[in-house]
């Protein structure tokens, strides 16, 4: 039901309304926080659907208090009854017309002609009365800093529960009894408040409950202030503390406060163990990586420190034995979980002694694929995924961002050899943050890549010999006298367990784990990424000359760019691509460095286009003006042969003219121009000059042709 006078607030924006008369099907209401407020009309069925949807909460009123005339100034006292009598004589036999929108202004000045006041001060004195309840105090001035203390409404029912400790005046604050209203309010506060990513604590949202229901509101210079109501009009802190334990539901707040990632990686029942998932050795295998707690240096100098290592493992899920293991410092990447994934295949007899570690077979026997292989997101979406699910037959299971937990087992052996690393090893990170004067570890840098690789093999062998705390030991096992390490669970499993387990060629995984690329055929060879292979079935079945077939897949390892691969149909071989002449000056390079260069190149070039356009417009305008000056010049010209055969005619002859010209202008002459001169020859005996002048040749038909061409050049007639 709703009510004359009654106070609602909605949910969402903490806006008041108060319903000051009702007229089915409808309802009016004026807003009681804002500074003026003239009467909306809405629909009754409306509210009580938001009242019912809990959009609307029926709250307490904020002006219901008894104010004694004892407390009050004269002041008050005579501009309430100036305001009142406005009300009563002037106001409230038109009720009905201003409470519509229509004519409303009309009827303001027509009484604000009659009291000789402005419509701005009938419009406030309206405001003011049906803000405040629509009584005579209601047009108190300064309502809200008026009156005496203020006692609690009559109930008529004492409060309920303990009384409260606190004495002022010899009086026991009594406080409010927790109402289905007042529990509905809590319940509002917590789900928009505590339950919200925020994380305000308890005290917040208790303080935001008593800024929202239980205080007056006015403003000030602008800004909305707060007037808490006194203690005995409000609920106290521990009301609400009980309450909320009532209302508690963790699940629920967790997941509002934090992430339902969060609750389901920390806070969730374990009810089941990763085992129970398995039926066998191979089942399941786990992969993850981690950054180890640890910097190290270079093999090359130790006093450089290169940062921290990435360890990636992979565990079976039901022996918990390590099945696979790389250290470098690629990843987390896919090209960690690649050498990870090799090294499940690889013989660890061999993989040991690379790092001066001498093992029998049985120390380490894994060398398996599993039947499903459990990873994170990141690295096993893509790439060659594919390829381990369709040529190997394994089925990968992705775990949700941030979920480490779907992953327990081998997360769990991550943080037993980081917690090893800190005890033992020099430049281990000892603490996440450093405070100032502590020491950087850093500088303690000893443990080159090899010497850690060897220390986390030492861990992983250690470990597949260790009894496993809390394993879900069988019937079976304890009938056999099995003691829970991973070697043991693994031996016993394949023996009595079905399991998954397969052997493949270790070339074969590594052809369905590298990254795949397109390449594209032209005559000068097999291109990728800007670099030119060739191979002997190119060059047999003349690739280059047919191109019949414009693309080809192939494999590539992207730290390894002088070979690329072509797979075969049967998915069991592979042809080789060699790197050609052309692309040699990037042998040894890694990939990201080529497309680096590449993308340099590019950036280059881009920067230059603007001046080459600006080269090549120039450029044009220079050959256009020497190319007008040529026809300009022809146009000019006094000898003009008068028919096309007679132009065309004599062009060898032409030519040679203009060539015995060019020759004369072209000649080298080496020595300087004084000693160029003539020097004279005196016959030894007579003591005479001689002269050696050469005779003069005849005119020959070239000359004169040469002295025609100069005549024409400076328009001479012949």
């Amino acid at each position: 039901m709703i009510y004359i006078n009654q106070v609602l607030q909605y949910t969402a924006e903490s806006k008041r309304i108060r319903i000051i008369e009702m007229e089915e099907p409808h309802v009016f209401i004026v807003e009681i926080d804002a500074t003026s407020s003239m009467p909306k009309k809405e629909i009754y069925s409306n509210l009580a659907t938001e009242i019912q949807q809990s959009e609307l909460l029926v709250v307490s009123d904020p002006y219901a208090k008894v104010v004694s005339d004892i407390d009050l100034t004269e002041v008050q006292i005579r501009k309430r009854e100036e305001d009142w009598e406005i009300i009563q004589q002037h106001c409230l036999q038109h009720m009905e017309m201003l409470l519509q929108k229509q004519g409303r202004e009309k009827k303001i000045r027509e009484i604000a002609e009659k009291t000789n006041l402005s419509p701005f001060k009938i419009k406030k004195l309206l405001s003011r009365y049906w803000q405040r309840g629509m009584t005579k105090n209601a047009l108190l001035p300064d309502y809200s800093n008026s009156g005496g203390k203020g006692k609690a409404k009559d109930l008529k029912k004492e409060k309920v529960g303990r009384p409260r400790k606190v004495n002022i005046a010899n009086e026991y604050q009594v406080g409010i009894n927790i109402t289905d209203e007042v529990k509905v309010q809590f319940e509002l506060a917590i789900n928009k408040y505590y339950r919200a990513s925020n994380n305000y604590s308890l005290k917040d949202v208790y303080h935001f409950i008593l800024r929202d229901f239980y205080s007056d509101r006015y403003k000030e210079n602008g800004e909305m202030k707060y007037h808490i109501w006194d203690a005995s009009r409000i609920p106290s802190y521990n009301q609400f503390y009980y309450w909320f334990k009532k209302l508690e539901d963790p699940a629920k707040d967790i997941q509002f406060r934090k992430s339902t990632k969060e609750f389901e990686l920390k806070h969730r029942p374990i009810i089941s163990d990763s085992k129970s998932e398995t039926n066998g050795p191979g089942t399941r295998f786990q992969i993850d990586a981690t950054i180890a707690d640890i910097y190290l240096v270079s093999s090359l100098d130790v006093n450089k420190v290169i940062g921290r290592p990435v360890i990636y493992a992979v565990l079976d899920v039901y022996s918990r034995i390590i099945t696979g293991l790389y250290v470098g410092l690629e990843g987390p990447s896919w090209i960690g979980a690649m050498m990870a994934l090799d090294n499940m295949v690889a013989d660890k007899v061999e993989f040991c002694k690379q790092y001066g570690i001498d093992i029998t077979p049985e120390q380490w026997p894994t060398h398996h694929l599993p039947e499903i292989i459990i990873a994170d997101r990141g690295e096993f979406e893509g790439y060659s995924v594919e390829n381990l699910i369709n040529n190997l037959n394994i089925k990968i299971e992705n775990t949700t961002a941030y979920r480490g937990d779907l992953k327990g087992i081998v997360e769990r052996k991550f943080r037993t050899f980081n917690g090893k690393v800190k005890q033992k090893a020099p430049g281990a990170i000892q603490k996440e943050y450093r405070e100032r004067g502590d020491q950087d570890y850093r500088l303690n840098a000893t443990l080159n890549l090899k010497e850690f690789t060897s220390l986390i093999i030492m861990m992983a062998l250690h470990h597949n010999q260790k009894v496993i705390d809390k394993y879900p030991v069988e019937k079976e096992m304890v009938a056999d006298g099995l003691v829970p390490t991973p070697i043991n669970l693994w031996n016993w499993g394949i023996q009595n367990r079905k399991g998954r387990l397969r052997t493949v060629d270790r070339n074969i995984l590594r052809l369905n784990v590298l990254p795949r690329g397109k390449s594209t055929i032209s005559r000068a060879g097999i291109k990728f990424k800007n670099l030119l292979y060739g191979s002997r079935q190119a060059i047999e079945e003349q690739w280059y000359l047919k191109l019949k077939n414009r693309s080809v897949d192939i494999v590539y390892d992207p730290r390894n760019i002088e070979k690329i691969y072509i797979p075969h149909d049967n998915g069991i071989d592979f042809e080789t691509c060699i790197l050609l002449e052309p692309s040699q000056q990037y042998k040894g390079d890694f990939l990201e460095e080529i497309v680096f260069q590449q993308q340099l190149r590019n950036e280059l070039e881009e920067m230059e286009r603007t001046n080459q356009i600006q080269l090549t417009v120039n450029t044009d305008a220079a050959l256009e003006k020497i190319i007008k000056k040529a026809v300009k010049n022809k146009k000019e010209s006094f000898n003009q042969p008068t028919s096309k055969k007679a132009k065309i005619a004599a062009i060898r002859e032409n030519k040679d003219v203009e060539k015995q010209l060019n020759r004369e202008a072209e000649k080298f002459d080496l020595s300087p121009n004084k000693v160029s001169e003539a020097a004279d020859v005196i016959d030894f005996v007579t003591k005479e000059k001689i002269d050696e002048t050469p005779p003069k040749k005849s005119g020959s038909r070239l000359m004169e042709k040469l002295k025609k061409k100069r005549d024409e050049e400076f328009g001479k007639d012949k």
